[in-house]
Order: structure tokens, then sequence, then C-alpha cells
């Protein structure tokens, strides 16, 4: 029998535990963080662990949404929720506030993902924010692999993937110059799968979307994409009902849904053991413009 306690972390522990600890370090090291949230899982998983990091006060900074103006409803419901229950300050950049302003231009063929470039730099640089927490995982997209903790951005709200700051043992380098800002990834470290263990460990809310449910779609370019005001079946596409599930929400008018009767969290985890794409090489249509499109993107400042 043996007499030594085991202090061994769990995996979803020891992936909290860094978390954590990065919100804790971020949070003391720049004078005006923000939290980017989206309303997604993602963001949502992010909002839990600030809120652990912090307990019992409320978390000290505001959380930042841009805001396509083609959001799905569920997503804003489930973002309300989360904002009023934690009782902290939301601010929405809205990309059609953004157009009227004259922030971004909309020439007709730039999508609104691509106009949120311009709009969170631009609310970024009002509200003085010297730091952003975003929702990105290094598992999700070739362009975020590359991305450290600590992501440096330039006076323009740019990033140099070929200039990035080294962090090892855990040190991380948050030194800024006038203009610039830095973007805090937590879940770096975390997979789709991780992020699914974690929301059922923790039975957090997320948008129904997720899970399977009788949807009108339009099969498009290889995905489904749910038939609404913004996206109506072009010359010979038809709208079908399936039983879908989205792995990843964003602008309605390039998120797809999958086929899917995964209606619960263990279902959900079953899913997505077994699969082989990424949610965002699956689903999401911004992604496919070219090889590159993520990275591309990232460079203009987007998160």
């Amino acid at each position: 029998m043996s007499t030594h306690a085991d202090y061994r972390l769990s995996q979803l522990d020891e992936l909290e535990a860094e978390s954590i600890h990065i919100f804790r370090e971020a949070a003391a090291e720049f004078e005006k963080p923000v939290l980017m949230f989206s309303g997604g899982k993602d963001s949502i998983t992010m909002m839990r662990l600030a809120e652990k990091a912090f307990f019992p006060a409320r978390i000290p900074f505001p959380v930042l949404q841009v805001d396509t103006g083609f959001d799905f409803p569920e997503v804003l419901a489930t973002r309300d929720n989360w904002v009023e229950r934690l009782g902290v300050r939301l601010i929405v950049a809205s990309v059609d506030e953004a157009i009227k302003n004259g922030i971004v231009i909309d020439d007709g063929k730039t999508s609104r993902n691509r106009l949120q470039i311009g709009t969170l730099l631009n609310a970024i640089e009002v509200e003085g924010f010297t730091a952003a927490f975003g929702g990105g995982r290094r598992d999700e997209e070739k362009a975020r692999a590359k991305e450290r903790i600590y992501s440096h951005r330039d006076e323009f709200g740019q990033w140099d993937p070929k200039n990035q700051r080294p962090e090892l043992w855990a040190l991380y380098n948050g030194r800024l110059h006038e203009g610039e800002h830095m973007r805090v990834f937590p879940l770096s470290n975390w997979t789709e799968l991780d992020i699914w263990h974690y929301i059922a460990r923790e039975q957090i809310e997320i948008p129904s979307i997720y899970f399977a449910h009788r949807r009108k779609v339009i099969p498009r370019d290889g995905m489904l994409l749910s038939a609404s005001e913004a996206v109506q079946p072009k010359a010979g596409e038809s709208v079908e009902e399936r039983l879908v599930r989205f792995r990843t929400v964003g602008d309605m008018t390039l998120t797809g849904c999958v086929e899917s009767d995964a209606d619960s969290y263990e279902k959900i985890i079953a899913e997505i053991a077994v699969a082989r794409v990424t949610e965002r090489g699956a689903t999401r249509g911004d992604d496919r413009f070219s090889e590159a499109a993520m990275e591309d993107r990232k460079k203009e400042g987007y998160f």
C-alpha cells in the first residue's frame, strides 16, 4: 500500500491550470486587457476559465464581440446569458456601424468575416486595449499552429509570423511600444476534443446549435449552409431539411453545419474523437479561399 499521495493532475486539470496561469499573468502585466467573446464554444470555455482565475472577484476586464450582422440568434442569446450572469461589461463592435462610419468599406465582394478585421482594430484603438484574449487553438488551422501564446501585434495591428518571441519555461515577453498590443491565447494547447471534454465536465452552457437538431439547409461547395434571409438558394440549388449540428459558429453566410445525430455531450465527444478534419476545415467557408487564407487574415489583424 502506497504511503504517498498521488499529486498528478489529469490532462484537463493541467490544461486548466496553464490557462488560468496565462489569464492571471496577462491581467497583471497589461494595463488594459479585453476578452474577445463570440459566444462560441471556445470563447465560452475562455470565459469559464477567466471566471475561475479571478473568483471570487469578478472578471477584471470587459469582453468584446465583433458583430458581423449575420450571427446566429442562438449564439447571441447565449452570449447575453453569460454576460448577465458574470456581470461583465460587453462591448459590441458592429461591422454595420463600421461600414456606416467609413471605418471599413463594403465593396459588395468582401465577406463580413473579413470586414471584422478593420472593425476589431478600430475597437482596440478607440478603447486603448493593450492585450486581447482570443480563443484560437493550435490544432484548428495551420496559421494558428504557428502562433505563440503571447502574439505581438505592431502599431498597425498586424502579425509577423517570422518575427515572434521565444516562450521558454512558460515565460512570456509582454513588452510593448506605443500603439502596439498583444493577442493572448490561453487555449493554445487545447484541442477540440479537450474543449468538449471540459464543457461536459463543467456542464458549461453553450448555444443549442452545437447539438443535433433539424434545420433547413442549402448544400453549397461541399458544405451545408443554414437557410435564412441572409442565405438564399442560388440557381440550381435547393433547400433541404436535415438533422445537423454546428462544430463551430461564426458568420452564418460562411459557416456550415454537419449531418449528425449527436444530441448530447457524450455523443459529440464520440463523434469528434474519430473526426479527421478540423472544425474550421470542415465548415468554415472563409478558410477555403486559399491555402493561406487564415494566415493572410491574421497578418492583417484577424483574431
